[in-house]
């Protein structure tokens, strides 16, 4: 199961250098394969509509929909409370971290914040 964090989708959708390294996994992702935290969706259709477009954006959001998108419930609100408090991240990369360590994902990301914690697959 892997987890693609924001910076790896609009990466991808805004054809920046790590695109082609971000590629198999967005290219291959599906509901049986990959889980996306609802907060993910935000962040990259926020993102790709300012810098892009809504169209750019929209096409994002297809392929993210054919993830599974995990909501943020208040279970996982305070798992992500507690990681945040204990390793420093901000809100969204703890829901992100959160998520991925409650369904047993790899996350797979550029955030240098996530760099080097356990369970990240850092794309560099």
């Amino acid at each position: 199961m892997k987890l693609i964090d924001s910076y790896g989708w609009i990466e991808y959708f805004a054809e920046g250098p790590l695109a082609e390294r971000y590629a198999p996994y967005i290219e291959n992702s599906n509901e049986t394969n990959s889980i996306t935290p609802s907060v993910v969706v935000f962040e990259v259709y926020r993102r790709l509509k300012k810098e892009k477009g809504e169209e750019i954006a929209l096409e994002a959001y297809a392929q993210i929909s054919r993830t599974r998108i995990m909501d943020l419930d208040a279970h996982l609100a305070l798992v992500a409370a507690d990681t945040s408090l204990k390793s420093g991240l901000g809100m969204a990369d703890s829901i992100v971290y959160s998520t991925a360590k409650t369904y047993g994902a790899e996350l797979v990301t550029s955030d240098q914040h996530m760099k080097g914690l356990d369970g990240v697959r850092f794309i560099g």
